[in-house]
């Protein structure tokens, strides 16, 4: 290396700055040790430690975020290959009895109890809503005017913006919606968890798929 270029490592570290940047200042590709072997006993500004706490935490920071970027990228990878690995589940529920079991399942767990004469099954996330719509209509021969919903949400909330939703995520016509209904005991409350909904039930008027799923479920907890 010659003195022309030992002389302007020695001047950027009396700017204070690190080895590091020094290298990449002057395009050196020499080890951080040859650097300190050059600027021995060469001073750097009072706040020079304070520079490298900085630079400590910055460099910590971004280390944070690639790690972070690279566990998403592998739970994306994960998640990709469990859809590819399961995907041909998906044909199995085109038997209806296989979509009559998965049916009876969801309902005993989320479904109405006591209202004999119809279905009656209600859920804030619309993909549980449309999974039970799936699997009636792929089960029954569906009449869908026995169909009705009612939008169930909170007093700060557009109930008519809520019914179009649900009428586009159940594919109803909100003809056949109820009145919404408004929990009073939050008037003068903010929703606050974003993007909520509200709750969308959905009667559907037939005792005999009632009094079938109930069977159902009673076999299969036998």
């Amino acid at each position: 290396m010659d003195d022309h270029t030992k002389e302007k490592i020695k001047e950027l570290r009396e700017k204070g700055m690190t080895y590091g940047e020094i290298k990449k200042i002057l395009g050196l590709s020499v080890p951080k040790s040859s650097l300190s072997f050059y600027c021995k006993g060469v001073g750097v500004p009072a706040d020079y430690q304070s520079k490298i706490k900085r630079l400590n935490i910055e460099n910590l920071n971004k280390a944070r975020v690639l790690a972070k970027r690279q566990q998403q990228e592998a739970r994306n990878r994960y998640l990709k290959s469990l859809y590819s690995t399961n995907q041909h589940l998906r044909n199995k529920i085109d038997v209806p009895d296989t979509a009559k079991l998965l049916l009876a399942s969801l309902y005993l767990a989320e479904g109405g109890k006591t209202q004999r004469g119809s279905l009656v099954f209600g859920n804030s996330d619309p993909k549980i809503i449309k999974l039970f719509l799936f699997l009636l209509r792929k089960a029954y021969t569906i009449d869908d005017r026995k169909f009705r919903c009612t939008v169930q949400c909170r007093a700060d909330q557009d109930t008519e913006r809520l019914k179009n939703f649900w009428s586009n995520i159940t594919r109803i016509p909100t003809g056949q919606f109820y009145k919404a209904q408004v929990d009073k005991r939050t008037v003068g409350k903010k929703t606050l968890k974003q993007g909520y909904s509200g709750v969308c039930r959905i009667d559907y008027f037939s005792a005999g798929i009632f009094n079938e799923l109930g069977v159902i479920g009673t076999i299969m907890t036998e």
